[in-house]
């Protein structure tokens, strides 16, 4: 079997996720400005000269990324933020951030999370690429934040949490952005197992993921056949797809109903439309987002 990208380097789509929030953070039309201010520092020296350039962005959106892409990241970083911040205002006790990548939301939150654990969880190069940057830009990292490296398709999951003093039964927040489409199906399973066994009481899980019929090449979605190619010349490509009927099936299973459930459309509607209601800008349609609570 060949070695993995992310075994022996940094992400490619942690990186490409970390230059559209940067990209976007700096935008001035309101449907395609996300809030993470941060992302800019963790982008390597000539790419945080470039994206302050709105003739870059604007290549980078229209020609470099496949179609509804960079306005999918933003759509799902504004959603995933929505999601934290209220369960910070819930005082939730732990947060466990899966493939964590670039993210920046332990920082950003730093204050509404100061009661609150977070755990990030990721591949030991991005992992440690991350940590990098954080110290050459003196980004102070809270002491709540504990990092995890971990090969979700090797290592034991449940070890991993255990060894970092994750507290199993807690009313917990598990975020897993850009995460499950890499995995093998079993790894899915398993790593869905171990939230349902960690999960205590109303805890949440948001996710996102792509459609079956992706995974089989069906090009029925908008921007669908270009995204794949891009994924691929990435050298991480997606191995697991679930069809959006069969996603409340499968969480009941680990014990979770779904509370919200996201496709590309009803992200445009949610950010992607102006005060008269025309819509601005189209979202890729491989993929959709699911919230799910504990029952």
């Amino acid at each position: 079997m060949s070695e993995r990208r992310i075994e022996s380097r940094t992400s490619r789509t942690a990186e490409i996720t970390c230059l559209t929030r940067a990209a976007s953070s700096l935008e001035t039309s309101s449907p395609l400005r996300s809030d993470d201010h941060l992302a800019v520092a963790l982008l390597p020296s000539v790419f945080a000269v470039l994206v302050r350039s709105p003739l870059f962005r604007q290549f980078y959106r229209r020609v470099f990324a496949p179609a509804g892409v960079y306005e999918y990241v933003i759509a799902r970083t504004k959603y995933i933020d929505a999601v934290f911040g209220h369960a910070m205002a819930e005082h939730f006790d732990q947060v466990l951030l899966f493939g964590a990548g670039f993210d920046t939301r332990a920082l950003r939150f730093r204050a509404e999370a100061a009661r609150t654990r977070v755990f990030e969880l990721d591949a030991p190069y991005t992992q440690q690429a991350k940590i990098g940057q954080y110290q050459k830009r003196k980004l102070h990292v809270p002491s709540n934040v504990v990092f995890i490296a971990i090969d979700f398709d090797k290592d034991s999951l449940p070890q991993k949490l255990d060894t970092s003093g994750f507290q199993k039964g807690s009313r917990n927040l598990f975020i897993l952005e850009g995460l499950l489409m890499y995995l093998q199906p079993g790894s899915v399973r398993a790593t869905l197992q171990t939230v349902g066994e960690y999960a205590g009481a109303a805890s949440w899980v948001v996710f996102d993921y792509v459609r079956a019929s992706v995974i089989r090449h069906a090009d029925s979605q908008y921007g669908e056949a270009a995204l794949l190619k891009t994924v691929s010349r990435a050298g991480e490509q997606w191995r697991f797809g679930i069809e959006p009927s069969d996603v409340a099936p499968l969480l009941a299973t680990y014990g979770f109903e779904v509370a919200d459930h996201k496709d590309a459309q009803s992200l445009e509607d949610m950010y992607f439309r102006d005060a008269s209601g025309r819509l601005v800008a189209r979202i890729n349609g491989t993929h959709c987002i699911v919230l799910a609570v504990r029952r």
